[in-house]
């Protein structure tokens, strides 16, 4: 039987960001940074990849530790993480998996002969003359790589550019011969940082980090992050080093912009970075992003949605959701966790500026579990105090009459039931203290249709959500 996709698309204890999605041999792969849960850093485990069936984006297998941090020579005691690698296939036929270490400036590359196996350290990206890229006398310093092989050519992405920071100039392009390592065309400027965008039709949404090339038809497609963090951007081309024009934003981690069902400027959840890339599966396109979780910017979670292309190759933004890898609504019926919140916010909307540290503490609501980095249990949402809402989009729902949800904490109040995120009350459902999860149910109908459901506490004290349940 055919599984749900849901978002997060992994187990809520995996965190998965910058995901890299690629169809190979019938299967999905995802490449991606590793965090830990409860981390001080970023990115601070081993890489790992999922994958799962093109026809079944609900069942996704771990494939897997595929590189450990101290295969690179220059990190033996694993002192440095490993940051947002990209995979492409050479023209051997082999798989190279590019990356650079957190406090170097060059750009390591490993080689498997499978999409998910144990990848062997194989050199660093380097000029004809062996200077390693990002060590030559005014080389900038290799950030994020993504990359693209077409028949002997590997089209190398990189950069990190900082808001003010003149010495960054952009997203590089650089030219690798058929040994996957050396420059055949040195770096050129693909899109501006910041401190160069005006006049380049990129103003707003200058590059920052996180360049990923795809391809479709003639036209290359740039995504990346800009200086706003919270959204991925794309830019067109129909050339891969050269004429890349800004297009818009195809998805943002807090839903600015979208006003399909709320105003543009409201943000939905907690803005932080994002980084990820667009894939066809079985004739669908997607774009997988990532979302923070655990109230800080450490443990970050993979999403994905499908995506649209307009006549002139343009992509509309779309809205996270609940239910991207579904292709649909999820069936309206049943009990779901509450961890596939695609909205979490409350009245005081100070928190969702994307800033760091702006919402590292206990007053705001937050995806969480309670065992340690690794325990495969189900998260769950804490601090769900007085308006805080969880918002779940979409749900086909046929007859529904009554709900149930699983609370616990130090809380005396009730959680209003809702099908739009400022719409008046269904129902609600008292709550009362209690230290385990205990169940509470009331009749409330939900309308027949593609619904969204609300969640938002009202009373004292502070609730931890866990499931909710429609019958």
């Amino acid at each position: 039987m055919k599984k749900q996709g849901l978002n997060p698309y992994l187990p809520s204890w995996e965190y998965i960001p910058d995901g890299e999605p690629y169809v190979f041999h019938d299967r999905v792969y995802v490449y991606g940074s590793h965090d830990r849960f409860n981390g001080h850093a970023f990115c601070l485990n081993d890489y790992v990849c999922w994958s799962a069936p093109v026809d079944n984006l609900g069942d996704w297998r771990y494939e897997g530790v595929i590189y450990r941090k101290t295969d690179d020579p220059l990190n033996p005691d694993g002192s440095m993480c490993l940051y947002a690698p990209d995979v492409t296939v050479g023209p051997d036929g082999r798989y190279y998996l590019y990356y650079v270490l957190d406090k170097v400036p060059v750009v390591s590359v490993a080689v498997c002969d499978t999409p998910a196996g144990k990848y062997e350290f194989y050199g660093y990206v380097h000029y004809a003359d062996g200077t390693r890229l990002g060590e030559k006398e005014g080389d900038q310093p290799q950030f994020d790589p993504g990359v693209m092989t077409e028949g002997e050519t590997t089209y190398l992405y990189t950069g990190f550019c900082a808001i003010g920071d003149t010495s960054r100039t952009g997203a590089m392009a650089t030219v690798l011969g058929p040994d996957m390592l050396t420059i055949v065309e040195e770096p050129v400027i693909v899109a501006p940082s910041e401190p160069y965008g005006k006049g380049s039709g990129f103003e707003g949404h200058e590059f920052f980090e996180a360049p990923s090339i795809r391809k479709r038809g003639d036209t290359y497609y740039l995504i990346y992050s800009s200086i706003a963090m919270h959204e991925l951007c794309y830019a067109t081309s129909s050339f891969p080093t050269q004429g890349f024009e800004y297009q818009g934003v195809i998805v943002s981690n807090n839903d600015l912009h979208i006003d399909s069902y709320k105003p543009a400027d409201k943000p939905m959840y907690y803005g932080g970075n994002n980084h990820g890339s667009i894939v066809e599966i079985s004739g669908q396109w997607y774009i997988f992003y990532h979302r923070q979780t655990n109230g800080t910017h450490y443990c970050r979670q993979g999403c994905m949605e499908p995506i649209a292309f307009r006549a002139d190759g343009t992509i509309p933004q779309v809205e996270m959701t609940s239910c991207g890898p579904n292709g649909g609504p999820l069936v309206g019926r049943g009990e779901y966790p509450a961890y596939l919140a695609c909205n979490l916010f409350c009245q005081d909307e100070e928190m969702y500026t994307g800033t760091f540290g702006a919402w590292m503490d206990g007053r705001f609501p937050k995806i969480t579990q309670d065992g340690k980095d690794g325990d495969e249990e189900v998260g769950y949402i804490a601090n769900m105090r007085d308006t805080a809402t969880a918002g779940f989009k979409y749900f086909q729902c046929d007859g529904i009459k009554r709900v149930k949800i699983k609370v616990r904490g130090y809380c005396k109040g009730a959680f209003e039931v809702k099908a739009s995120w400022d719409g008046p009350a269904l129902g609600t459902i008292p709550v009362d203290f209690t230290n385990i999860w205990k169940e509470y149910a009331a009749d409330i109908v939900i309308p027949d249709g593609i619904q969204a459901l609300y969640f938002t506490y009202t009373g004292t004290g502070n609730a931890s959500f866990a499931s909710f349940e429609l019958e």
